[in-house]
C-alpha cells in the first residue's frame, strides 16, 4: 500500500518535531511500498558527545514514536521493524476504525525548555502518570528534590560538565552547532539557537565571544546548580540491555513521557552529562537503585512558563528519494 505524498509529509513533519543531541536532526525518511523508513543521518552525527551513536538511535527512537501516534490521527495502524544498523522500516495499515492517540495532540507542544523553574512539586498523581510510560524493558525512574540520589545525580552533572567542558573536541562540536543570532538560526534551521538559550538577538561575533566566554565548567556548574535547586524532580530512562534496538525503544518511551509532560503542563530540559561521560555512566549503572540497568537519558522537571521553539529544517531536506 502506498500511501499518499500528502500522508507522507504530514508524518515526516510530525516525526522532525522529536528531540536530538543539539537539534541536529539526524534522520532521513524514505516512502517505501507499504510505509516509511526512518535511517539515520551519517552527515549528522556527533563523534565527540555521541562517539557510539547511542543518543542519535534514541533520536530516531523519538522521531518514530511521533510518526506512529500522527499516523493514528490519519486512521493508519503502524508496525516498526528495527534492523542492526539502526534502519526503522514501519509498514502502515489504514484502520478507520482506529482512534487517534490523545498524546498525538501534544507533539506540536513538546518542547525542551531551558528556563528556571518556580520550585513547586509535581504531585504524586501526575507523576504516576508520567512513570507509567514504562515498559517491561525500559524503566522510568523518578528522584526527587532534596533526596539523597537527587543529589548524587547532581554531583554526577557537576562532574560530567567538568569533564566536557574540558574537551576541546565536545566545546568545538557545540559550538558548531550553536546558532548565534535569528538570522543565524534561520538559515540554518537546526542547532541550538540564541532562542531557546534566552540569549538577545546581538551581531554574531559578538554573540560567539560571549558565548565562548561562558563555555567553562565552573559557569555551566553555576547553572545547573540554579537549576537543580527549583525542580521538582530528576527523572532517569535506564533500559536492560543496550544494543540498537533498546535505544530505539528507550526513544519511544523518552517521546512518550515528553508529551506526557506536555500535556500536564511541565516543563522539562536534558542533564545528560552523567550519561554521556563512559566512566560516570558506568558508575551511576552500579550505585544508583536502577537494578543495573543502563542509564540512557536523564531529564529535570518542574513548571516554567513556555519558551521558544527550537527550528526545524524543512521536509525537503530530509526526505530521499532512494534508500
Amino acid at each position: 500500500m502506498n500511501i499518499n505524498d500528502t500522508v507522507f509529509r504530514q508524518l515526516v513533519t510530525a516525526a522532525t518535531r522529536a528531540p536530538s543531541g543539539h537539534n541536529s536532526q539526524p534522520w532521513r525518511f524514505h516512502a517505501t511500498a507499504d510505509g516509511i523508513t526512518i535511517l539515520p543521518d551519517p552527515a549528522r552525527i556527533l563523534p565527540a558527545v555521541d562517539g557510539d551513536q547511542r543518543e542519535l538511535l534514541i533520536s530516531l527512537g523519538c522521531a518514530l514514536e511521533n510518526l506512529c501516534l500522527h499516523a493514528t490521527t490519519l486512521h493508519y495502524a503502524s508496525t516498526a521493524t528495527i534492523g542492526a544498523d539502526g534502519r526503522i522500516d514501519i509498514h502502515l495499515r489504514a484502520d478507520d476504525a482506529l482512534p487517534a492517540d490523545p498524546l498525538a495532540a501534544s507533539i506540536t507542544r513538546r518542547q525542551t525548555n531551558r528556563a528556571t523553574c518556580d520550585g513547586r512539586m509535581v504531585p504524586d498523581d501526575v507523576l504516576q502518570t508520567l512513570l507509567a510510560e514504562a515498559t517491561a524493558n525500559i524503566h522510568i525512574h523518578a528522584f526527587a528534590r532534596d533526596t539523597p540520589t537527587f543529589t548524587q545525580l547532581g554531583d554526577a552533572i557537576r562532574r560530567g560538565n567538568d569533564v566536557q567542558m574540558n574537551d576541546p573536541a565536545f566545546k568545538n562540536e557545540l559550538l558548531s552547532w550553536i546558532r548565534y543570532n535569528r538570522k543565524h538560526s534561520e538559515a540554518n534551521n537546526d542547532g541550538i539557537s540564541n532562542a531557546v538559550l534566552g540569549a538577545p538577538n546581538l551581531p554574531r561575533w559578538l554573540a560567539k565571544i560571549i558565548v565562548k566566554s561562558m563555555m567553562n565548567g565552573k559557569t555551566q556548574n553555576k547553572t545547573d546548580a540554579k537549576h537543580l535547586a527549583v525542580a521538582s524532580h530528576l527523572l532517569l530512562i535506564s533500559s536492560d540491555s543496550d544494543d540498537n534496538a533498546a535505544r530505539i525503544a528507550t526513544g519511544r518511551v523518552l517521546q512518550r513521557l515528553l508529551l506526557r509532560l506536555s500535556a500536564a503542563n511541565l516543563a522539562c530540559a536534558f542533564l545528560n552529562q552523567p550519561c554521556e561521560v563512559a566512566a560516570i555512566r558506568a558508575e551511576l549503572r552500579e550505585t544508583l537503585p536502577i537494578s543495573h540497568t543502563y542509564p540512557q537519558i536523564l531529564l529535570r522537571i518542574g513548571y516554567a512558563a513556555e519558551q521558544p521553539y527550537s527550528l526545524r529544517r524543512p521536509v525537503e531536506e530530509v526526505i530521499m528519494t532512494t534508500t
